[in-house]
């Protein structure tokens, strides 16, 4: 079998810095040094522990959610109902929980089960018949919106019992207050870091990406990949619908609507490749923390969200012509 290089490959060797350069992660690395830097010479609070706990505590949701985006979308694929899942299967947490329908642990478990069923379905959809990833989605982002405003009856729900909330409790670290729900959200980081780098299966995702077809002759299974990789998406989007839960205190039906497009704008910031094979979750870590730092300092700025909200859009279009222009120089 023919062994795929990944990103995290390229920082082996003698020419790790020229490498380390190279690699996809290096230029939005970069814009967020500069992004602190601006932002602590043009405002007082930004260089504090406690901002940057808050601004890890904004975007833990989000980032999560962008690791499963991740995933996806590393197969060439796209994720465009991961909100409204994520929404729904909060909405099944907080509601089995606080009617007493089911202890809490067994409804977080429900909700984890719920979303997973429907990245399990999209996998299905994508591969047996197979159907556009953006098309399956985009279904799916209507079908998942319609059920979490009829099973809420469009309420919010409230008095969720303690263990739905207990991610979004604190702990002091020095003088800043770090919430439980921000060192998950690190740890699946890390771990997913670790099973693309140094794992068969990360390389085969990879592999699926950079071409479908040479991946199955080189003996990839790539239906059962492809569908694993949607389903364990859906997995990641139930554990974002509890750090929603543990963040808002509520479960509201709400949530969610822009956090699709928010994953994949993180995603892309952070270097990974929209034609798929090309990318790391450590650089969508990056890309997410590029978000809260810019939408954080701009309002430690006093300007207005709409422009935050340009400004993102921009760096959207940016990171895609970079990434435009150098998939042409590598051919």
């Amino acid at each position: 079998m023919t062994a795929t290089t990944t990103p995290y490959d390229q920082l082996k060797g003698p020419t790790a810095v020229r490498r380390l350069i190279a690699t996809p992660t290096a230029g939005p690395l970069a814009a967020l040094l500069l992004a602190c830097v601006f932002f602590s010479l043009t405002t007082e609070q930004f260089l504090s522990g406690g901002n940057f706990s808050l601004i890890v505590q904004q975007v833990m949701v989000v980032g999560t959610l962008a690791i499963g985006q991740t995933l996806i979308i590393l197969t060439a694929g796209i994720d465009l109902s991961c909100g409204a899942v994520m929404a729904f299967g909060s909405i099944v947490i907080a509601k089995t929980a606080a009617q007493g329908t089911l202890p809490p642990l067994a409804a977080i478990v429900l909700g984890l089960v719920v979303c997973g069923g429907f990245g399990l379905l999209n996998g299905l959809l994508v591969r047996m018949i197979p159907l556009p990833p953006f098309i399956v989605t985009l279904g799916m982002l209507n079908v998942a919106f319609a059920l979490t405003h009829i099973y809420s009856a469009e309420q919010t729900v409230t008095d969720l019992p303690a263990p739905l909330t207990a991610l979004g409790e604190t702990f002091p670290l020095g003088r800043t207050d770090i919430t439980y729900g921000s060192l998950l959200t690190i740890a699946l980081f890390l771990a997913f870091a670790y099973a693309l780098s140094s794992t068969s299966w990360g390389r085969h995702v990879y592999a699926l990406g950079n071409s479908p077809e040479s991946a199955r002759l080189n003996g990839i299974r790539t239906s059962r990949l492809t569908i694993g990789v949607y389903t364990l998406a859906g997995l990641v989007y139930g554990v974002a619908a509890l750090l929603l839960i543990s963040r808002t205190g509520v479960g509201d039906p709400q949530a969610g609507q822009t956090d699709n497009l928010d994953s994949i704008t993180a995603v892309v910031l952070g270097g990974t490749s929209l034609f798929g094979g090309r990318g790391a979750v450590l650089g969508t870590f990056i890309g997410v923390l590029i978000v809260g730092v810019f939408r954080n300092g701009l309002q430690l700025m006093g300007v207005a969200s709409i422009y935050q909200t340009l400004i993102t859009g921009v760096l959207v279009i940016l990171a895609v012509t970079v990434d435009q222009i150098s998939r042409k120089k590598a051919r």
